[in-house]
């Protein structure tokens, strides 16, 4: 699968989507075929405050459970909860269906520390 260029990226493989005041973020395909089946999936919930670098959930597999991190600061405004009965549209459709939480930005300069795709692509 081709890396969205309509997105931004984490050094720990988020994908982070604005739009407006609001930004999706999800896992991207790299991080997805190295949890293998994703079994669970559970965020923070909607009107907690987050700061770029924070944990606003987990995922877990076959294989491990791991952070899910962002690099925007604001307020979670909704959590996927499409996930929670089917955890595998995390595999299945990572940069749509599969999205994990979005997010009401604050400080918009926070994502600047991420990159774009061909900078994200270039680092795997």
């Amino acid at each position: 699968m081709t890396t969205p260029t309509d997105r931004v990226y984490s050094e720990s493989h988020e994908w982070h989507k604005v739009d407006g005041d609001v930004v999706t973020i999800g896992l991207t395909t790299y991080a997805v075929d190295q949890l293998t089946d994703v079994t669970f999936v559970e965020m923070q919930e909607a009107g907690t405050e987050v700061s770029s670098g924070d944990s606003v959930g987990e995922v877990e597999s076959v294989k491990t459970t791991s952070d899910i991190y962002t690099a925007a600061s604001g307020e979670i405004i909704e959590v996927n909860e499409a996930l929670s009965d089917n955890p595998e549209l995390v595999n299945n459709d990572p940069y749509g269906d599969g999205w994990l939480v979005k997010i009401r930005i604050s400080d918009r300069g926070t994502l600047d520390a991420c990159m774009d795709a061909e900078a994200y692509d270039a680092s795997l």
